[in-house]
């Protein structure tokens, strides 16, 4: 079985780009104030979701391992 990740966003630093949607719809929506949020806040690790992450211009998505805690991204310094 495979890692989970708990996937949260920052509305306090979204700026509504849309980036996440775009990279993965399945994984984010954009309510009317055009603030991303998770579809749902645990999912399977998948390329989609980090890929999002790692696009947004204001890092404003939070993944982390769902067990631990451990951040996946952004990675710790």
């Amino acid at each position: 079985m495979g890692d989970r990740w708990q996937v949260e966003v920052d509305r306090g630093v979204c700026i509504g780009s849309g980036m996440c949607v775009n990279h993965a719809p399945e994984g984010f929506v954009l309510d009317s104030a055009r603030q991303s949020h998770p579809r749902t806040p645990q999912s399977d690790a998948n390329e989609p979701i980090l890929t999002a992450a790692e696009g947004c211009p204001v890092e404003a998505i939070l993944i982390t391992l769902a067990e631990t805690g451990e951040p996946v991204f952004p990675p710790e310094e």
